[in-house]
């Protein structure tokens, strides 16, 4: 059985500051070796990363794979999109795996952050739930649906509920797409919420737009589940390894990415999630 560190959130700021005050330090301070590419391959590699699925498959990893890779893997739980990458900056942990492409560069660009993916790994379908309607055709004006708060997230789900007809968008309208850019609500109300509270806001609402991790986390099932979920074919929004820039060549996370990329990886995560989360294998572009 793996054992995984999990931080909440405040001891995971409290730690970072820790980090902060001393990462003038000495060589062998984690923030000390960022953008060296050369950690002791002895030492652990520890990652950041969100419970579902994200540590699910680390610790499949841990537990199966990484002794006969010579790979010392160490995952610590993060509850939310913001410190996993600050920690990554900071050099809190080595790298980290809970994000997409999109989400990442808005996060670089507004934080001032040097955060870049190495590989990707799966893809978790953005869908639309409700405990109240049991078809698309059931959500009608009047109605409010929840969607996630931040810029990405949100412009994903504008696009999801577009692309199913319950709204409609301004022309030009993309990725970062706001409330302030739909065209038609066709009546429908919307409520901005942070992503990782929309399963618990279910039931406050006519229905929700939530993320794949979250929703499995919840107990959906995402292929059964959603009234409406996005499609693999073309989507950007694939979840890879990450890691500070200049670390990209850290021999310890070229032997995980080889791994998160592994037919024995690609299998668990067909059999664990049965289409709920699809493996996305190959290079970040």
């Amino acid at each position: 059985m793996r054992k995984n560190i999990k931080l909440t959130a405040a001891a995971a700021a409290t730690a970072a500051l820790a980090l902060g005050l001393t990462a003038c330090g000495t060589a062998s301070d984690p923030a000390a070796k960022a953008g060296s590419g050369k950690a002791d391959e002895s030492e652990a590699l520890v990652v950041a990363a969100s419970p579902t699925p994200h540590a699910d498959i680390l610790g499949y990893i841990k537990d199966n794979l990484a002794k006969k890779a010579g790979l010392r893997l160490e995952v610590k739980e993060f509850t939310d999109y913001v410190l996993p990458n600050t920690a990554t900056e900071s050099g809190q942990v080595d790298a980290n795996f809970f994000q997409h492409k999109p989400y990442l560069d808005d996060f670089n660009k507004k934080n001032k952050t040097h955060i870049v993916p190495v590989v990707n790994v799966h893809l978790e379908p953005l869908g639309l739930y409700s405990k109240k309607s049991k078809g698309l055709g059931e959500i009608k004006s009047g109605q409010t649906v929840a969607v996630p708060n931040d810029t990405t997230n949100e412009g994903r789900a504008l696009k999801l509920l577009a692309d199913n007809g319950l709204i409609t968008l301004k022309d030009g309208a993309g990725t970062d797409a706001k409330l302030s850019d739909i065209k038609d609500s066709k009546g429908l109300k919307f409520k901005e919420l942070e992503a990782a509270t929309l399963p618990r806001a279910l039931g406050d609402v006519d229905a929700a737009v939530i993320n794949g991790n979250y929703a499995i986390e919840a107990d959906l099932e995402p292929a059964k589940d959603a009234l409406a979920l996005e499609k693999a074919e073309g989507n950007p929004y694939a979840n890879f390894l990450a890691v500070k820039e200049g670390n990209e060549k850290d021999a310890r996370v070229q032997k995980l990415a080889q791994l998160l990329n592994s037919p024995e990886v690609k299998k668990f995560i067909e059999d664990k999630y049965a289409g709920s989360i699809i493996p996305a294998f190959g290079a970040v572009k």
